[in-house]
């Protein structure tokens, strides 16, 4: 064999070497990069952070001390347009307001003696800011109608679904003496649901709105002996506002 015979057969085998090395590794590689990929389109869908709310909402009404003799009461004050106001009677959900044009109105009742009522301000990523004044009114019990008092809470302060799809909503009641009837008014015009509860417990409300818009929801319940309960929350239609 001739020297150049030799040389194109080394080069020959050293191009075949290399196609099987190339080969191998882009093969060897193939499932990390693919896992990588597949990683990285999770990792780019974080939510943005943005810092909780710093400023306090103020109740303004009812005043410190006050004798609350009807329900439900309307608690207003002044907040920060655009976030959520949440109130606690006691440390328990009372229920929700949107703050709008700097103020904000919430129905709720009360508990039998002393409340304690604190307004709490939450943004869109359910940061909570700092507490409101503390305001204490009392809700005599003498003369009230027979039994336990009842009471309405929800998980939820605040729920949305877009516009023509259902949006539904868990409520709990306790105390009082059954049955119930339950009224809903998902504050967009329309009939207020009637609802007939049999026994305490947490039971789902549901609602279609028409058009994009934030609405306040009023639930009120009724027992056997007439004892009745409030909850105020904040339903959101999804959408571009007409």
């Amino acid at each position: 064999m001739s020297k150049k015979s030799k040389i194109m057969n080394n080069m020959r085998f050293a191009v075949a070497c290399l196609f099987v090395l190339a080969f191998g590794f882009v093969a060897l590689l193939a499932p990390y990069a693919e896992g990588a990929t597949e990683s990285g389109s999770v990792g780019l869908e974080g939510t943005v952070s943005a810092p909780p709310p710093t400023t306090a909402a103020v109740i303004s009404f009812p005043r410190d001390g006050a004798v609350i003799n009807d329900l439900p009461v309307t608690v207003t004050g002044i907040c920060t347009t655009g976030l959520l106001v949440k109130l606690f009677k006691n440390n328990v959900f009372a229920g929700s307001g949107q703050c709008t044009n700097g103020s904000f109105s919430i129905q709720i009742d009360l508990f039998s003696g002393a409340n304690e009522l604190i307004a709490r301000v939450y943004d869109d990523l359910d940061q909570a800011g700092p507490d409101s004044n503390i305001v204490t009114v009392t809700f005599p019990t003498a003369g009230f109608n027979q039994g336990t008092r009842v009471s309405l809470t929800s998980s939820f302060a605040k729920r949305g679904a877009n516009p023509t799809q259902k949006l539904s909503w868990p409520i709990t009641l306790t105390g009082g003496t059954g049955p119930y009837a339950l009224s809903v008014d998902w504050g967009d015009g329309k009939t207020a649901d009637i609802i007939s509860q049999a026994f305490p417990g947490t039971f789902n409300i549901e609602h279609t709105y028409d058009s994009p818009g934030v609405y306040n929801v009023v639930v009120r319940a009724v027992d056997k002996n007439g004892n009745v309960a409030f909850l105020q929350l904040v339903a959101v239609a999804n959408g571009p506002l007409s």
